[in-house]
């Protein structure tokens, strides 16, 4: 494999983790209405900026019913979109909570959608943003508890803080992932990569160091099971049982090990599908227990609406009015699940596998280098061989860092498998080697300040 394919893969694995592709959205076009009408009620969405601790401006909106009931307080969920994601993919949580007088408050993280920052840590500084976000709905006199709702990234997101602030009333965690590195290595073998654990573990190292000089965190800290053992938050877990990008044992991992009062829910459906109407009730019902939205107002809005119904007949004419009882009823928003079917087919929701997508390509090119080598490695010059495999990495960095690179690039390109050992060693002892590199270049991130 040449240098720059080897720098391409290892940008694009780096890339995966903490610069995906930015959600491209216009808020104008791609977001629910500045006011907009929902089972006969009227709704606005009000657009506004927060700062976070690291001083990155995150791009939000709040939506609320128009107007709120003077002297009256409601219940706040914020939604957290998932990798690649942003506030636009909070539009369905809108439809589904509003009717219940439940505002939604929304945002793009740092690195994601609109917001400033260059990078995503997958929930490692997405929390802060978070606490930025509550401190401020803390301050808003006609928001009374707060509830989070997140989706992959957004529901790892979610349990880091909620593990930090108990005043949080519940979460709703959507295909959450419970250990990082774990997930690297078991992509590896969903996708069928023929890799040895070896060489990806060597690669994880790699993207650790390099993602700690970019993004200032630790990938081996995202290890959400052990978070969950310190979270009492009530919580609803859902993952899609076909999910093979995030598969479900990971929520059952974590509701394992979760310490607060839990419930999780399977539905059919991938990381990327849309939710079925059934989990939505669910996460109604969940959100109406936990933040006890004002029922009278729910009353309050349904008499009006069945007395504006019956007055409005009064003065029909008979024969009109049976022209109305007997033709078809209109189906679009009549119900929250109209209006989310509607939604949908203005904007999917944000795709977390685009990055993944092109690696696997990456990876691909790799397999099928590595089967045509070994094929021809029989008649190539062994001193060829030994010479790319020096070569590769070559450069790239010194110290510790530049032996792994070469032992990264000896393994990737393969050694000449003739049977007899070349210039370079045998597969056992670039194996050997490289794990000697990778215990050296673990114990040299020990004492890394992050």
């Amino acid at each position: 494999m040449c240098q720059s394919c080897c720098r391409k893969l290892m940008e694009q694995l780096v890339n995966f983790v903490i610069r995906p592709p930015r959600a491209d959205y216009s808020p104008t076009h791609d977001l629910l209405e500045p006011e907009f009408v929902l089972r006969g009620r009227t709704f606005r969405r009000k657009d506004l900026e927060v700062v976070s601790e690291h001083g990155h401006i995150l791009k939000c909106s709040h939506y609320m019913p128009h107007p709120i009931p003077q002297g009256r307080t409601l219940p706040c969920v914020i939604y957290c979109h998932g990798n690649s994601g942003c506030r636009a993919d909070a539009s369905e949580a809108v439809m589904i909570l509003l009717p219940s007088y439940i505002t939604v408050f929304t945002l793009d993280f740092s690195g994601s959608g609109l917001s400033d920052g260059e990078y995503v840590t997958l929930g490692w500084r997405e929390k802060d943003d978070l606490k930025a976000v509550v401190n401020f709905l803390r301050t808003d006199e006609q928001v009374s508890c707060i509830g989070l709702w997140g989706r992959s990234m957004g529901a790892v997101t979610s349990l880091m803080y909620g593990a930090e602030d108990p005043s949080i009333a519940g979460l709703v965690l959507d295909s959450p992932f419970a250990n990082l590195v774990d997930l690297m290595m078991e992509l590896v073998d969903v996708y069928k990569i023929r890799l040895p654990k070896f060489t990806v573990k060597v690669a994880v190292q790699y993207m650790r160091k390099v993602i700690q000089k970019k993004a200032h965190f630790d990938i081996m800290d995202l290890d959400v099971v052990k978070i969950a053992t310190k979270s009492f938050i009530p919580a609803l877990f859902g993952h899609g049982t076909g999910d093979l990008f995030i598969q479900p044992h990971h929520s059952d991992l974590i509701y394992n090990s979760y310490a607060g009062d839990k419930n999780i829910i399977k539905f059919e459906g991938d990381h990327n599908s849309p939710r079925p109407p059934f989990y939505y009730d669910s996460i109604s019902i969940f959100f109406h227990n936990v933040l006890h939205p004002p029922d009278d107002l729910i009353e309050q809005h349904a008499s009006e609406c069945l007395y504006e119904y019956f007055d409005g007949l009064e003065n029909l004419d008979e024969n009109v009015l049976h022209e109305i009882i007997g033709a078809p009823r209109s189906t679009q928003n009549d119900t929250t699940e109209d209006a989310v079917d509607h939604f949908r087919s203005r904007w999917q929701m944000s795709r977390t596998e685009m990055v993944m997508e092109a690696i696997i390509a990456s990876l691909r090119d790799l397999e099928t280098g590595e089967v045509s080598q070994n094929k021809t490695s029989q008649t190539s010059d062994t001193t060829s061989c030994q010479k790319a495999s020096e070569t590769s990495f070559q450069d790239i960095s010194s110290g510790p860092e530049k032996e792994f690179s070469q032992a990264t690039s000896e393994i990737m390109i393969s050694p000449c498998t003739d049977g007899s050992q070349t210039q370079s060693g045998s597969a056992d002892k670039v194996k050997a080697q490289t794990e000697t590199c990778y215990d050296s270049y673990s114990a040299s991130n020990t004492s890394t300040n992050i």
